[in-house]
């Protein structure tokens, strides 16, 4: 599909997404989509599942927790090389 492919809509909204790009996208008939603008343009999403974002979360918490792992050695080894922080 070309960047300039024009589609009609129809009197009440519709418009058809082209084959291609639903089989891409995993779009099927009946599914949900999320519409919403973007930069001044209109954009059509799958919108995020619950096994997706559930996914995302977990990502996120060992992401988190890798972190907190790596920043408690780092702090150890400041503690160690530049003592404990002074009393103010």
């Amino acid at each position: 599909m070309s960047k300039g492919e024009r589609r009609k809509i129809g009197e009440r909204g519709q418009v058809t997404i082209p084959k291609e790009l639903r089989e891409r996208f995993g779009i099927k008939g009946g599914d949900d989509v999320v519409i919403h603008e973007e930069a001044g343009k209109l954009v059509i999403e799958r919108p995020v599942t619950r096994e997706e974002l559930a996914e995302g979360y977990r990502q996120r918490a060992q992401q988190t927790s890798e972190l907190a792992d790596e920043l408690e050695g780092v702090s150890t080894e400041a503690n160690d090389h530049l003592g404990d922080a002074p009393e103010w």
